[in-house]
Formats: C-alpha cells, sequence, structure tokens
C-alpha cells in the first residue's frame, strides 16, 4: 500500500481538482452579488433596506449553522461526503432565482444556498490544510479563497452584464445551473477523501488538543479569539456590501453595467490577492497581516463616503478587496496553525461559524441603520467596528 505523504507537491492533483470545485462553489454566490438587491426593487416593489436584505440574513445564519456541523461531522461523515451533499442543496438553487413568483421563494432559495456554502467549502477548506501539512497552509487558503471569490467577481460580473442586456431573469440565472451541475459530478467523480493524511498528520503534530474547542475558538484562547472575532467583524463589512453597495450606486446614478464592474472589482481584488497574502501569511507575522488588513479595510469603507466618481468607487473597492485578501487566508491558516490535526476541522467549524454570522448581523445592522439614518451612516458605522477590530488583533493576539 502506497504510505501517505503531506505537501503542496506530493498532492497537487487532488489539490487543484479542489481549486477548480471552490471556483464553482464561489460562483454560486457570484449569481446574486450584483442584481438580487434591484429584482427586489423592481420585480417584488420592496423598498425597505432591512426586507431587501433578508436574503443576505437568512444565507448568513444557514451558512453559518451549516460551517459549524461541517465542522463537527468532518471526521464522522468524511470530508467528500459533505461535499457532495453540499451540491445537492446547491442545484435547485438557480432554478428557485430564475422562477420564484414571490420574494420568500428567493430567501428559501438562499436557504439552500447558505447550505451548499456552509458545507460545499468548508471540505474544500478542510480538505486542501488536510493535503499540504504545516508549512503551506497560507500559500493552500490563499489558492482555495483565490478561486473562490475570484468565481464570485466573475460571475458577479457577467450577471450583471447579462442582466442590463437581456433583463434581470431569467438569463443571468444559466450560469447557476452548469456550475451546480459541474461542481456536483465533480466532486462525485474526481474528490477523494483526505482521511488517511489527517491520520499521517497525528503522528508528528505537537499543537496540544483544545479541552472546550467551541468556546476556545470562540474567545478564550488569545489567538483563535482575535481571529474569531475578526472574521465576524470581516463579514460583517462584506454583508453590507453585498446589500447596500448596489443600492448606493443606483442612487448615485450608475447604471446596472457599472455597478457590476465596482461590486465585481472588490471580490476581484480580494480574489486575485490572495495568490499573494496567502504566501505572505507563510513568511511574515500573521498578527500584523491581519491588523494591516482590517485596518485597511475600516479606511477604504470610511472613504466611500466621499466618492463621487467611478474612478473613486473603483479604487475604494480595490482597497477594500486588498484588505479583505490580507485577511481571508491567514485567519484560515492561524486556526490551523493553533490547533491539533484531529481539532482542527471542528474548531474550523466554529470560526467560520462566527465569521459567517457576520453576513447576517452586517445586513440586520446595516438595514435598520440605512433605513432609519441613511446608508452613509450604516457605511460608516461598519467602517468604525472594522478599524476596533484591528486593534483588538494588536493587543490579544500572540506572535
Amino acid at each position: 500500500m502506497k504510505s501517505v505523504q503531506l505537501g503542496l507537491k506530493e498532492n497537487w492533483k487532488q489539490f487543484t481538482l479542489l481549486v477548480i470545485i471552490n471556483a464553482f462553489v464561489g460562483g454560486m454566490v457570484g449569481l446574486e452579488r450584483s442584481i438580487l438587491p434591484q429584482i427586489a426593487e423592481v420585480e417584488f416593489a420592496i423598498a425597505a433596506k432591512t426586507a431587501i436584505l433578508s436574503f443576505i440574513i437568512v444565507f448568513g445564519i444557514v451558512k453559518a449553522i451549516t460551517n459549524y456541523f461541517a465542522g463537527a461531522f468532518a471526521n464522522k461523515i468524511g470530508r467528500k461526503n459533505l461535499l457532495v451533499i453540499g451540491w445537492l442543496f446547491g442545484l435547485p438553487v438557480p432554478f428557485i432565482l430564475m422562477f420564484a413568483p414571490s420574494w420568500d421563494w428567493i430567501v428559501a432559495a438562499n436557504v439552500l444556498l447558505g447550505i451548499n456554502q456552509g458545507l460545499a467549502w468548508s471540505s474544500t477548506v478542510v480538505m486542501k490544510i488536510d493535503l499540504v501539512g504545516e508549512k503551506q497552509r497560507g500559500f493552500a487558503m490563499g489558492l482555495n479563497e483565490f478561486a473562490g471569490y475570484l468565481a464570485v467577481a466573475v460571475v458577479a460580473f457577467l450577471t450583471g452584464y447579462i442582466a442590463a442586456e437581456y433583463g434581470l431573469r431569467p438569463y443571468p440565472f444559466y450560469l447557476g445551473i452548469g456550475l451546480a451541475v459541474l461542481g456536483l459530478l465533480g466532486s462525485i467523480f474526481f474528490i477523494k477523501d483526505t482521511r488517511k493524511h489527517v491520520a499521517a498528520e497525528n503522528q508528528h503534530s505537537d499543537v496540544p488538543k483544545l479541552k472546550n474547542i467551541f468556546w476556545e475558538t470562540t474567545w478564550k484562547h488569545p489567538n483563535l479569539g482575535s481571529v474569531t472575532q475578526a472574521g465576524l467583524i470581516n463579514n460583517l463589512n462584506d454583508g453590507m456590501a453585498w446589500g447596500i453597495f448596489p443600492i448606493l450606486l443606483s442612487v448615485k446614478g450608475f447604471d446596472l453595467e457599472q455597478i457590476g464592474i465596482i461590486t465585481a472589482t472588490y471580490p476581484a481584488v480580494w480574489g486575485f490577492g490572495q495568490l499573494f497574502t496567502g504566501k505572505m501569511a507563510d513568511l511574515y507575522s500573521k498578527k500584523y497581516l491581519l491588523f494591516i488588513g482590517m485596518m485597511l479595510q475600516g479606511i477604504a469603507l470610511a472613504f466611500f463616503l466621499f466618492a463621487s466618481s467611478m474612478t473613486h468607487y473603483l479604487i475604494l473597492a480595490a482597497v477594500l478587496g486588498w484588505g479583505t485578501a490580507m485577511v481571508y487566508p491567514t485567519f484560515l491558516a492561524t486556526v490551523a496553525e493553533n490547533t491539533h490535526p484531529t481539532d482542527r476541522a471542528n474548531s474550523i467549524g466554529v470560526f467560520r461559524l462566527w465569521r459567517d454570522l457576520g453576513y447576517a448581523i452586517g445586513a440586520i445592522l446595516t438595514g435598520i441603520i440605512a433605513d432609519a439614518f441613511g446608508i452613509e451612516m450604516s457605511i460608516l458605522t461598519i467602517g468604525g467596528l472594522t478599524i476596533l477590530s484591528a486593534f483588538v488583533i494588536l493587543l490579544r493576539m500572540k506572535g
């Protein structure tokens, strides 16, 4: 029997397949990124920001809870099985988005999308960490998140373009059918489980096991707790960007195609940037990468209030994307570095539970503030919270 080896070079075929699969996972979120708020206003006459953002609230809560269970059951059910189950939940999503007769159906589609993302994305993250071993985790996470968020950007741009040319529905969502079918078939026939790689790493890991995985990952462990709060705030501002930016840009007079370009720039820089920042997380201080990344996000959000031209918004979207690129693979690499191999999937699940609850909290908070005090105040509030999160990392995280 062939011995199991850890490393990117040794497992490049499976790793590459997982990168491709994760691009399909990211593309499913990109379906909604540019045009769902417009569908709410134009087709269903929903004006309140809180109501429009209901699809993000539901998506965030469901994805967060699913992340937790994906981590808890990864060792019991197997990573590959979770990935396949995730795609089965994703398959109906584009059809519901195409033909939904009411906004309630859109919200229901986001329940399925949240389960799809929680199971499928969590599985690909954990499997890549399993494959590469401890030396290249940052780079591995950079490649994983690069593929996922580049796909978010490409599909967000394409749906915005298709909607501008052919209408909001059904044509933009044809992309989703292809993504879901390819993701499901690829996961069934080409992906292999990585439990043997975990067993191989167990033999030489000197990281102590956590006494209480949930609470130590949530806050008690200084490094894990710092990362978890920052993850929540990061996705809180991403949830705001997802729901509020298209509305803000529409109010400013930008058309659907321009909105698609601006909203795609942020995840595009986020995606491409992780090719570099993931490797940086292996070489430089994770603490300072996280601090600088969160500060850049907060500053970019604050300057959104003063932007007026297409160029201004593109630059700020790029800065926001780069700040997010600095933290995203570093979050996961830090969790992996501070956990024993047998705890890792569960700890990543807890981290991703809180991180993706940020989507829901961000959507609720920004919706309430936007309805009560205006869009600008909601953006300023989220920017302030992001800067505060950066200082929590600076003061609490070790090394």
